[in-house]
């Protein structure tokens, strides 16, 4: 069973495999991290960690039981009582339903641990995946954005009261 955990230093080695790993297939969908993202990740990570300390960002790794990263799932630009919501799932753990009990955790985990009282997320118009995993967790389409160079729609989730009622 993957369990759903805030990120810390010790997920390092862990997070970097999986970031080089579905490299080529997060590139597919979303920009490339790039060259100089691989080469300076453990100065990235320790950044990232002290900025989380902060409050404004909220990075989480969804864990399997072998100790390997299978996706994650961060909250940026933490202000206001929102966040901007992002996830990318490891392509073998696609289609199991992952990516969808792991964004409605972390927006339990916005509501309740956080504080945060509506979310915001964007995906290109072509990832039918990630339109549908935002759509389950009741994140509902609000505008059109351009990423990239594509296409792509902005979606909101109030964490109100009703929140945990979508299907």
């Amino acid at each position: 069973m993957a369990v759903l955990e805030r990120l810390r230093s010790d997920h390092a080695p862990a997070l970097l495999a999986f970031e080089r790993e579905n490299r080529a297939y997060f590139a597919a969908s979303v920009p490339d991290r790039g060259d100089a993202y691989f080469t300076a990740f453990e100065e990235r990570h320790r950044a990232l960690l002290d900025e989380q300390e902060t409050g404004t960002i909220h990075f989480h790794v969804l864990v399997g039981e072998d100790g390997e990263v299978l996706g994650r799932f961060n909250l940026l630009d933490v202000a206001d009582g929102g966040a901007e919501l992002g996830y990318r799932v490891a392509r073998r753990a696609t289609g199991r339903g992952v990516a969808t009990a792991g964004v409605r955790e972390v927006c339990r985990l916005a509501r309740e641990a956080y504080g945060l009282s509506r979310l915001t997320a964007v995906t290109t118009l072509d990832n039918d995946g990630s339109r549908a995993v935002l759509g389950r967790a009741g994140f509902g389409a609000v505008g059109s954005v351009t990423l990239g160079g594509r296409a792509g729609t902005s979606y909101e989730l109030d964490l109100g009261l009703s929140y945990g009622t979508a299907s």
